[in-house]
């Protein structure tokens, strides 16, 4: 593995622009509706394209893991980043609300980049170094996620949204092709076994670590999403008039993205050293309370804080479930496996938004806030009393034999 550094610097920047390309245009897509005429049933049809490529990609995501076993990460990246740059340019194209949901579906349906390189990570990394190089991956995307809509949003301002759309296009483009010429994947053995995406399903219940880490994926995936909708109206609850409620709604939205930022290596590099379920644990807990905390604070300032402060535990949360992927499952499952869990994130991801628009249009907002925590701490709960089937240890061995 004399390539690992390289592989794990090049992906970093490869991530880093995939995640800045979906979060230029991704919240721009309701000023767009408008731009392009759609003045009716516009959050109806916001709400449609958001989840869309949830769904779909739900769905494609185990066959594209299945595709990686027998062919290789590598190739699975760059057909997804080949993917993601002609749908984003075709995006500058569209005229109606119908091609952009097309072009969302194909996009859930064909993506799969961050995923893939988390993989390849995963696989090609040294032992006592992947809790590191997971978790510099994760800040990877947070710090992505962060830049993402600054860009679009200065694009937008000066050219336009389909120029913003067509710059998302070319930074995939040109991140695919550092994939292309300078990741190598060494640590491949090409899986042998035929069978099916509904054998993959079965052979991940039966692996009850790796289901386990499954399940702890779709609550944590749900308990962020459950937020997202009812933040920006608890921005205006806290003081802020409606006319700079986005932009106050936006910087709140980054804090989290910055504490992982900066926040993730140190967790990362923990975890080599006293195991992924402890600071599972120990970020999941942090998270729960972080999150219940916010509620006490009647000022912007005073939530602003506590959201970071949640970010600073909570972004712990994920490169510790990537890293027990890596653990409870053997190498020639292990695309596969981080494609099941990229659905189980994606579910999750589908299940939130829901549950907090409901709350939050039937109980006051501070009740999905506090909803969000119970499901950390029962997430939490289930990671604590499931400490020997999370042991990194034990799944060693069992990937092994």
């Amino acid at each position: 593995m004399l390539n690992w550094k390289r592989n794990l610097w090049v992906l970093w920047i490869g991530v880093f622009f995939t995640a800045a390309s979906f979060s230029m245009v991704i919240p721009f897509l309701p000023i767009f509706l408008l731009q392009i005429g759609v003045h009716e049933h516009t959050e109806l049809w916001a709400g449609l394209l958001f989840s869309a490529a949830f769904f779909s990609g739900a769905i494609a995501s185990p066959f594209w893991g299945r595709m990686a076993d027998k062919y290789g990460r590598k190739p699975m990246i760059i057909r997804a980043g080949f993917a993601l740059f002609a749908i984003y340019t075709l995006m500058a194209f569209v005229t109606n609300p119908y091609q952009i949901l097309v072009l969302r579906i194909l996009q859930g349906l064909l993506s799969g980049f961050i995923p893939g390189a988390i993989a390849l990570i995963g696989t090609n990394t040294p032992g006592n170094k992947v809790g590191y190089a997971l978790s510099l991956i994760s800040s990877a995307s947070a710090s992505g996620s962060i830049l993402g809509p600054l860009l679009g949003g200065g694009i937008s301002h000066l050219v336009g949204n389909r120029w913003a759309f067509a710059s998302a296009g070319i930074i995939v483009f040109l991140a695919t092709l550092l994939i292309i010429f300078w990741v190598v994947e060494e640590n491949f053995t090409p899986s042998k076994v035929r069978g099916s995406v509904r054998n993959d399903f079965k052979l991940a219940v039966t692996n009850r670590p790796f289901f386990l880490v499954l399940i702890l994926t779709v609550v944590t995936s749900c308990s962020i999403m459950t937020i997202e909708p009812v933040l920006p109206l608890y921005v205006v609850n806290l003081g802020g008039s409606s006319e700079n409620a986005s932009l106050l709604a936006g910087v709140v939205f980054s804090l989290p993205g910055i504490a992982s930022a900066l926040f993730a290596p140190f967790w990362g590099k923990w975890a080599d050293k006293v195991g992924f379920q402890r600071v599972l644990f120990i970020g999941l807990l942090g998270g729960g309370i972080g999150t219940i905390t916010q509620i006490l604070f009647s000022q912007i300032w005073g939530f602003s804080l506590m959201r970071f402060v949640f970010g600073i535990f909570f972004c712990a949360v994920f490169p510790a479930l990537n890293g027990l992927v890596v653990k409870s499952t053997p190498e020639d499952f292990r695309g596969r496996a981080f494609s099941l869990n990229q659905t189980a994130n994606q579910i999750g991801g589908m299940i939130g938004p829901i549950v907090g628009g409901f709350l939050g249009g039937i109980f006051p907002v501070h009740s999905v806030f506090i909803v969000t925590g119970i499901l950390l701490f029962i997430a939490c709960g289930m990671a604590y009393w499931n400490e020997k089937n999370l042991n990194s240890r034990a799944l060693k061995r069992k990937a092994l034999t």
